[in-house]
């Protein structure tokens, strides 16, 4: 069978691989349909790891299949069935797994395409525990979209920021897989969305998706934008996942007990910020990083009352590595989906 393998940094290639056995109890085997590209995976491209990992490496680390067949003990899959992978090797039985916290798994094994073989490859054996069925009605390439994209997203606003109908958002960086998804979820609740885009060609395409406010951060300070949308008054909500570039002129865009939620850093990880601004304004600063299992059912119902992902291209195995230049370049506005 075919797989996606990184050989070394920057150097992937499509090779032929054995087929795995028969799954072994616990496990089911997977046709894989669909792989969604994160900025995940332009870092494992790059060889940011953060830990060891051994070459060959199968990348890919979000992704959607159909069972092919079950090992012994399963049954609540069946062959034919859709399913959405969890892009982590969670333990399962530490006390952050048993009490549905799997992001905080204290014996995590790795992510998928990152640090262990990925999703990248025809078929698989993995954790029943670890599969998500799909709902009736939402496609393999939609649902490829949920166990990072959706899932994040899900987490960062609903479990950690709580958002609420009727608040005030912004959305760094609306054209991206997670903002895009951001857009959406917000204005499905009734929120007023401010998102904030580097280029004029995406404009349009964030307001057909909801968004109320548009800020071109090239052209204009976002922060001062802010302010004069909200009258001063600042946001409920900052979803923030760029890093450097826009920490602090989010801290400045927060109404007094705003709430700020970042999973992410892709403009720099390090900042310094006033920590006098940051009590007398008694600012909420919430880390959320990656998803529980239940965030991607949670999505894939979203999916299925129709919360669709923005797809920007859909290539095939052999264009993954022009999917991650596009990546790489910011010129996305949504998904890149690889198919099988």
């Amino acid at each position: 069978m075919r797989a996606l393998t990184l050989v070394a940094d920057r150097q992937i290639e499509l090779r032929d691989v054995p087929e795995p056995a028969a799954p072994a109890a616990g496990e089911v085997q997977i046709a894989v349909k669909a792989v969604a590209l994160n900025h995940i995976d332009v870092w494992g491209f790059r060889g940011m790891a953060f830990a060891k990992r051994t070459y060959p490496l199968v990348v890919g680390a979000e992704a959607s299949g159909e069972i092919i067949s079950v090992g012994e003990g399963v049954t609540n899959l069946k062959p034919g069935q859709k399913v959405a992978m969890y892009g982590a090797l969670t333990c399962g039985v530490c006390q952050a797994c048993r009490e549905g916290r799997d992001n905080l798994c204290e014996n995590v094994k790795g992510l998928l395409g990152f640090h262990v073989d990925g999703f990248a490859r025809e078929k698989l054996n993995f954790p029943a525990r670890l599969c998500v069925p799909v709902p009736d009605g939402v496609s393999s390439r939609d649902a490829s979209c949920a166990p990072i994209a959706f899932a994040t997203v899900q987490h960062m606003l609903f479990d950690n920021a709580k958002l609420q109908p009727g608040e005030t958002i912004l959305v760094h960086a609306g054209g991206s897989g997670i903002g895009s998804v951001a857009i959406k979820m917000a204005k499905a609740i009734g929120c007023m969305v401010i998102t904030t885009i580097g280029d004029d060609a995406k404009a349009e395409k964030a307001k057909a998706l909801g968004a109320d406010h548009i800020i071109n951060y090239r052209n204009d300070r976002f922060e001062h934008e802010v302010r004069k949308i909200t009258k001063k008054k600042g946001v409920d909500v900052v979803f923030e996942h760029v890093g450097a570039d826009t920490f602090n002129g989010s801290l400045l865009s927060m109404k007094p007990g705003g709430r700020l939620v970042t999973c992410g850093a892709t403009s720099g990880p390090s900042i310094t910020f006033n920590l006098m601004q940051l009590f007398q304004r008694q600012y909420h600063i919430l880390g959320s990083f990656g998803a529980r299992i239940s965030n991607i059912g949670e999505s894939l119902a979203k999916m299925a009352g129709g919360i669709t992902p923005v797809i920007d291209t859909e290539v095939g195995l052999e264009d993954f590595e022009a999917g991650l230049a596009r990546l790489q370049d910011r010129a996305v506005f949504g998904k890149i989906i690889v198919h099988f």
